[in-house]
C-alpha cells in the first residue's frame, strides 16, 4: 500500500510536462547526453564499441578467401 503505482508516476509526468513543456524536456535530456558523453571522453572511457556478430566474421572470412584464389 505505500508503494508508488504506474498510475501516479503517469500522473506525475502528465503534470511535469505541463510545467516545463515537452521542448524544454527534449532539451533538457540532450543536455544531460552531451555532459555524460563529455565525462565519458574525460575518463578516457569513450563510448562502448559493438562487438562484431559471428555473420559479420564469416562474411568477411568468406569474401577473403574468394579474393586469395
Amino acid at each position: 500500500m505505500g508503494g508508488i503505482g504506474i498510475w501516479q508516476l503517469v500522473i506525475v509526468l502528465l503534470i511535469v510536462m505541463m510545467l516545463f513543456g515537452t521542448k524544454r524536456l527534449k532539451g533538457l535530456g540532450a543536455d544531460v547526453g552531451d555532459a555524460i558523453k563529455g565525462f565519458r571522453k574525460s575518463m578516457g572511457t569513450d563510448e562502448p564499441k559493438p562487438e562484431k556478430s559471428c555473420l559479420n566474421d564469416s562474411i568477411q572470412t568468406s569474401t577473403q578467401t574468394e579474393h586469395k584464389h
